[in-house]
């Protein structure tokens, strides 16, 4: 049998040590699911693009529609707002 003096000591703060363990565990945790959202979008927008090239250049008329909106309600003076940007627009 094993002599009960030479097993290690268990600290006397081992509450402590599992406690700040499962608060890493779960911050590694939330930030791997993080990460795994960014990657399932990223796959998303990559398949989008793929089958819809024409959705890149709508995605960035749509942005710049955003900033000219954004600029126009907050009043950015260096910003003017064009109406011949807009493909529906009637001319």
């Amino acid at each position: 049998m094993a002599d009960l003096s030479s097993l290690p000591e268990l600290p006397l703060n081992i509450d402590d040590d599992v406690l700040e363990l499962n608060k890493d565990l779960e911050r590694i945790i939330e930030e791997v699911e993080n990460i795994s959202v960014k990657l399932t979008w990223m796959a998303y927008d990559l398949v989008a693009l793929r089958t819809s090239p024409e959705l890149g250049d709508a995605m960035d008329k749509l942005e710049e529609a955003c900033h000219r909106c954004f600029a126009g309600v907050c009043g950015d003076q260096q910003q003017e707002p064009e109406m011949d940007m807009c493909p529906d627009s009637p001319t």
